[in-house]
Order: C-alpha cells, then sequence, then structure tokens
C-alpha cells in the first residue's frame, strides 16, 4: 500500500465545480492581480479569525518580513525565533537585515520555550532585540500568555508565525489574532492550501493593515505615486478566489483530522513511542500528527518508507545549526531540545480522507 502525507486530489474532487466556476470568473474579469477576489478573500478570512484586518500576500515567507517591516523592524535589529522550526521564519527576518536570536523550544510542545526567550532577554546582549516570532507548530498554539507578558515587560513586538495553525484556538481566540501581527501561509500542502503561493497578514490595527498595504504594493497607494521603498508581494487574484471557496471547508477538514489523530493516540499508546502532547490552552488542528522515538527517528522512518508511508522528520536540521546561519556564531549544544527533536521525531500522515484500511495499515507497520 502506498499512502502519501496527504491527498491533494481527495480533497479538491469532491469541490472541484465551485473552484473551476471560481478561477473561470477571474479569467473572465481579467482582473489576476489583487482583484474583487483578493478584497472578497480577505474580508471573508477576516471574519473567520475574528480580525479586524486580513491583507493578502504573496507567500507565508513574505508575511512574516512585511509584517517586521510594517512594525519597524530593519537592519540590526534583533528577532527572537525559535531554533527548532522551518527555514522560512529565520531567512524572513535575515532577508530584511534583520538578525535572528535563536531561543530552545519545549520538550512537550515542540513550540518555543518561554523560559528559553526569558533567558535571552535578562542576558546582555550586543544587539536591540525588538521583536519575537513564536512559531505554532504542527498545528497547535504557543504559549502565548508567557509570551505576550515577556513582550510587555520588554517592549517587543509579536508577530504569530500561524504557517501550520490557521484554525487552531488559543483559550478560544483563532492562532494569529494575539500579536500585533499573525502571518500565515497558504502553500498547497497546508491544511487551507492555494494552487500555488500565497499568504496573509492578520491584524488588529488599522494602521499596521493600511501600511502592509502599501508595502505589499510596490510602495503605492495611488498608482505611480510611491510614498515608501515598497516591495512585490501581491496576492494573485486566482490563489484568493480557490482559498475562499476551501476555507468554508477548513472547519469541518481541521475537524476530521483530530479522530484520526486520537484513533494513533489509542492505537499506538504502550509503545515505546510519545504521541503528541496538547496542552488544554490550545486546540490542535494536527498539520503533522508527530512521534516521538527514545534515541533517533532513522530506523522508524526507514521502516514506514519501506512499506510505503510517506513518514519525515520535521526538520532534519535545526536553524542554529544550518549553514547559511553560520556568521549568527551558534554551535552544538546550544538548543538541546532542539537539537533533539531533530533527531527523535518523526510523521504519520494525516488528513481528511484517509480510510480506515490506510490507518490501520499504519498502526500495524509502527507496531512492526
Amino acid at each position: 500500500m502506498k499512502i502519501s502525507a496527504l491527498d491533494l486530489k481527495k480533497q479538491i474532487a469532491p469541490i472541484r465545480k465551485e473552484i473551476d466556476l471560481a478561477i473561470k470568473e477571474v479569467i473572465d474579469n481579467s482582473s489576476f492581480i489583487l482583484g474583487s477576489g483578493v478584497s472578497r478573500f480577505e474580508e471573508n478570512a477576516a471574519k473567520y479569525v475574528n480580525a479586524r484586518y486580513a491583507v493578502g500576500v504573496s507567500n507565508g515567507t513574505d508575511a512574516i518580513s512585511l509584517s517586521l517591516l510594517a512594525l519597524g523592524i530593519g537592519r540590526g535589529d534583533g528577532v527572537i525565533c525559535p531554533a527548532f522550526t522551518y527555514y522560512a521564519t529565520a531567512g524572513a527576518v535575515a532577508n530584511i537585515g534583520a538578525r535572528p536570536v535563536f531561543a530552545d523550544i519545549d520538550r512537550d510542545t515542540y513550540n518555543i520555550s518561554v523560559e528559553s526567550v526569558k533567558k535571552i532577554l535578562t542576558k546582555k546582549n550586543k544587539f536591540k532585540i525588538r521583536a519575537i516570532i513564536p512559531v505554532h507548530l504542527y498545528g497547535q498554539c504557543a504559549d502565548m500568555d508567557g509570551i505576550l507578558k515577556l513582550a510587555r515587560k520588554y517592549k517587543l513586538k509579536v508577530i504569530e508565525d500561524t504557517a501550520q495553525a490557521f484554525g487552531a484556538e488559543y483559550k478560544g481566540k483563532k492562532a494569529g489574532t494575539l500579536g500585533d501581527c499573525g502571518s500565515v501561509s497558504f502553500y498547497p500542502g497546508k491544511n487551507l492550501g492555494a494552487f500555488g503561493d500565497a499568504g496573509l497578514i492578520l491584524t488588529n490595527s488599522k494602521t499596521l493593515a493600511e501600511k502592509l498595504k502599501i508595502l505589499r504594493n510596490q510602495g503605492n497607494k495611488n498608482k505611480y505615486h510611491h510614498l515608501v521603498l515598497g516591495r512585490n508581494n501581491r496576492m494573485d487574484t486566482i490563489q484568493a478566489v480557490v482559498l475562499d471557496v476551501k476555507l468554508k471547508y477548513l472547519d469541518e477538514w481541521n475537524k476530521k483530522r483530530q479522530p484520526i489523530a486520537e484513533y494513533y493516540n489509542l492505537n499506538l499508546s504502550g509503545l515505546n513511542f510519545k504521541t503528541p502532547f496538547v496542552p488544554d490552552y490550545t486546540t490542535h488542528i494536527y498539520h503533522q500528527y508527530v512521534l516521538r522515538a527514545p534515541v533517533s527517528n532513522k530506523g522508524s522512518i526507514e521502516h514506514l518508507q519501506s512499506k510505503g508511508i510517506d513518514s519525515r522528520v520535521f526538520y532534519p536540521i535545526p536553524l542554529h545549526l544550518q549553514k547559511c546561519f553560520k556568521y549568527l556564531g551558534y554551535k552544538v549544544g546550544d538548543f538541546p531540545e532542539a537539537e533533539k527533536a531533530a533527531k527523535q521525531l518523526f510523521t504519520l500522515p494525516i488528513y481528511p480522507e484517509m480510510t480506515q484500511e490506510e490507518k490501520d495499515y499504519i498502526i500495524c507497520s509502527v507496531k512492526n
């Protein structure tokens, strides 16, 4: 049996007619960049998360960079982010000239450790730390109360990286709405995925929303009147209308992932693998279902792949040990929890359309 991490064909098939009609309307109107479909999606996305504003952009990485720029973060400013996450979080910081400052992760949730952040903020730094990016990894929220408390104390801006947790909730509030900005990725493999690259920025500030709309569009508010040095980070209208159709089904899809995770938890209990830990302050939408091996994930991944099961590690090299960030001066041992997670975590396929046969085959293969 072959089981992929995600089956987009199964997801799209029941709503294909809706999507085709939405795309046809864009083609007929020939409004391909920031068309009315973008505005409509922005309104619906803001309503979905109960935020005042949503700004459609080119991708999730640019959503982080634009958020930082709109908040006045720039060259030489320190921005705290976890050492264990996808490259884009820190890459977006570095590419605007700011400096990524890595923190370790919590052993149980794999999200940024509040204690690690506190240690960074209480020691002397050669540069000024001005922002923090908590990543809601794998589909559940970081400890936002702890992060926001430190942010208030040290006057930091907060950008939530909500790439993997769009639709998750922290104490009844949607992820991405608790900080100054929330960045979202709609990469096709996300729980809500576009048909290409697309992203979103959430905010409750009118001033920030206006800045973001200018920055994403070459610094324009009115065409050919460039108020600032902007960027070309606009959202394609075709991506917006596809997302607008799929947004209506997101909660249903997320809810279908949860019983699959519960089924895994129940049937894999008693094995020498750690199943996902979900604190009571957050919901989990299981963008990834992650097990933890006691020593190394290598044998587990190789075994599952030999059985046709798409298993992998997100992420095999912590950011502080990536070659591109060597200039920051970190070394092996600086963030032990991030380093252990990279060696021990591995995924099982999880998506709403999974069959009972597929779930049982995966469980049997893990037990073997």
